[in-house]
């Protein structure tokens, strides 16, 4: 019984999908699929936050963080302020420039 508990938990948890941080609630919502990898970009005023979803491989996380970081400026139009990134290959947040 606890295994089809457990098994029921992780399969509603898997189907939640990407959640924002707190500090992201109410920001706009961008689904995007680069080679075959689905990540979801969180933008509320000048900070932004990137989620990765799914598995990543040893090996894989580098490239993962360099997508991420390509990401930001074509889903937002706006330039990243790299000395704000922080975060890893499955999740990150970092602040904007805008054009006014």
């Amino acid at each position: 019984m606890k295994q089809l508990i457990l098994l029921i938990a992780l399969g509603v948890l898997a189907a939640c999908g990407a959640s924002p941080a707190p500090e992201f609630m109410g920001a706009t919502r961008t689904d995007v699929t680069v080679s075959g990898r689905n990540y979801t970009v969180f933008q509320k005023g000048e900070r932004v936050e990137v989620i990765r979803l799914g598995y990543a491989a040893r090996g894989e996380h580098q490239a993962i963080r360099a997508t991420m970081i390509e990401l930001i400026p074509r889903v937002t139009g706006c330039k990243l302020r790299e000395a704000t990134l922080t975060g890893d290959s499955g999740e990150m947040r970092g602040s904007l420039d805008c054009p006014a």
